[in-house]
């Protein structure tokens, strides 16, 4: 596996349900506060330029959530000030588009409770159409570049 980007983020009351556990919709959210926080303030080279993974992404350009697949491998229990925890990295870039893969542990030593593979789409809010991802933009996708999880094959009808 090449880089990748940890952290942590905080466990709320509203994300348990009546079950006593950590609701799905609420697993979503922590995955898409941690996807936020990769692309906005993962730490990269060059201090001088602002971090994260759209540092060379122009403003006004958005990422667009194109599509999204979750397993749910455990149980996850809300426990008062422990956070959860979220790896994730890059495993595809291609024209205007990019995925990335996560993976969400209840704790340091536990096996992921949640994988996902989110692929974003990243759209010019002016001009209304796709951005095509420019060389140095793809370069710095492409230093958290790894190898992507596997998720169970879906199945046939």
């Amino acid at each position: 596996m090449g880089t990748v980007f940890d952290c942590e983020i905080q466990a709320r009351l509203r994300d348990v349900n009546l079950g006593g556990h950590v609701d799905n919709v609420e697993a979503v959210r922590v995955l898409d506060e941690a996807r936020i926080l990769f692309l906005r303030h993962a730490p990269l080279d060059g201090a001088d330029r602002r971090p994260g993974l759209f540092r060379d992404v122009p403003d006004g350009v958005a990422e667009l959530v194109a599509s999204q697949r979750l397993e749910y491998h455990a149980e996850m229990r809300f426990v008062p000030f422990q956070p959860f925890l979220v790896r994730i990295w890059v495993t595809h870039v291609s024209r205007t588009s990019l995925t990335v893969n996560c993976e969400l542990r209840v704790s340091a030593d536990a096996a992921p409770a949640v994988i996902a593979e989110t692929a974003l789409v990243l759209f010019d809010t002016s001009a209304g159409r796709p951005w095509p991802i420019t060389d140095q933009a793809r370069a710095t996708f492409e230093s958290y570049l790894g190898d992507p999880i596997a998720l169970r094959e879906r199945p046939r009808t």
